[in-house]
């Protein structure tokens, strides 16, 4: 059994749930997320401000592995509409730049043509002014983190100079490069 889905789901005071046979819609003050999930496997149950999700079938693996995922995706889902995600991207490179025109992303990424990546509806994207600290917000934790890792992927650093796109708190291990002089 798995012990993320033991695991007892706090609802705080200014979340409504509704629970659906195969989806539960979550309500915030952030906005609105709706969660599919399979009768089959797990059954949700809300008991004053708390949400269990229970496991139906012990000895089916599939539902072993269905009742810590849902567990985490509900989770997910209320603290999303309450304090919402947010993921932090750095640009670092000589001109490499970035701006937000009307539901688009503008990044000068050193190719001969600008990139232009359209934002998806719940998802906004702050650049500061010097162009080069990208913020993406939203409250559906998958959509924020698929958005950051498309910027990404448009321009991944690179290991000799650093330049490309990377999170805020990524590592990039550092290679030497070509010795200077022999």
């Amino acid at each position: 059994m798995s012990r993320i889905g033991k695991k007892v789901i706090e609802l705080p005071k200014n979340v409504d749930l509704n629970i659906e046979k195969d989806k539960i819609i979550i309500k915030g003050p952030k906005g609105v997320l709706t969660q599919t999930i399979k009768p089959e496997f797990v059954e949700v149950v809300k008991e004053g401000n708390t949400l269990i999700v229970k496991n139906i079938n012990e000895e089916n693996k599939k539902a072993n592995a269905f009742h810590g995922l849902y567990r985490s995706l509900i989770a997910n889902a209320v603290y999303g509409v309450t304090n919402g995600f947010k993921k932090e991207l750095i640009i670092e490179g000589v001109g490499y730049r970035a701006s937000v025109e009307s539901k688009k992303v503008k990044l000068s990424l050193g190719f001969s043509h600008d990139i232009f990546y359209p934002i998806p509806d719940g998802i906004t994207v702050e650049v500061d002014k010097t162009g080069t600290n990208l913020t993406i917000s939203g409250i559906d934790k998958y959509l924020v983190g698929q958005v950051a890792a498309d910027i990404r992927a448009f321009k991944k650093v690179e290991p000799y100079k650093g330049k490309g796109i990377r999170y805020k708190d990524e590592k990039v291990r550092r290679k030497a490069g070509k010795a200077a002089g022999k």
